[in-house]
């Protein structure tokens, strides 16, 4: 790869980076409008990321933010090894907080798009 080409990959990576952070950001502002109380962004664990874990009365969300132009690509982004990697992770952090466990877990999935408010699609999956 040619010096020049290396460099628009990493203006597009960069942008694409920021774009994320800006959906994410997004959602969690739409989340605490809907009532939910943000616990965790861009959650790290030895088994996976989660974008955000998101609480409301007995429930908690662990939320993958999507960012596409289009949402139908957003929606079809999200592989089977990205929700099961998700569904580690959530375990992963319920075991660290006993206090969370009696809680009823959700996989949210919300969509963004440009200049439109995210998509939030509750129960998108189960775990297997």
């Amino acid at each position: 790869m040619k010096a020049g080409q290396a460099s628009h990959a990493r203006a597009r990576r960069r942008k694409a980076w920021r774009y994320g952070r800006l959906a994410e950001w997004a959602c969690a502002a739409m989340l605490r409008l809907k009532g939910y109380r943000i616990l965790a962004r861009r959650l790290k664990t030895p088994v996976g990321e989660i974008d955000l874990v998101a609480r409301r009365g007995g429930t908690i969300a662990f939320v993958e933010v999507k960012a596409r132009a289009e949402l139908a690509t957003a929606a079809a982004s999200i592989s089977g090894a990205q929700r099961r990697r998700i569904v580690r992770a959530a375990a992963a952090f319920l075991q660290a907080r006993p206090g969370l466990d009696r809680l009823d877990c959700r996989f949210d999935v919300m969509l963004v798009r440009p200049w439109h408010p995210p998509v939030h699609l509750s129960d998108a999956w189960r775990p297997d």
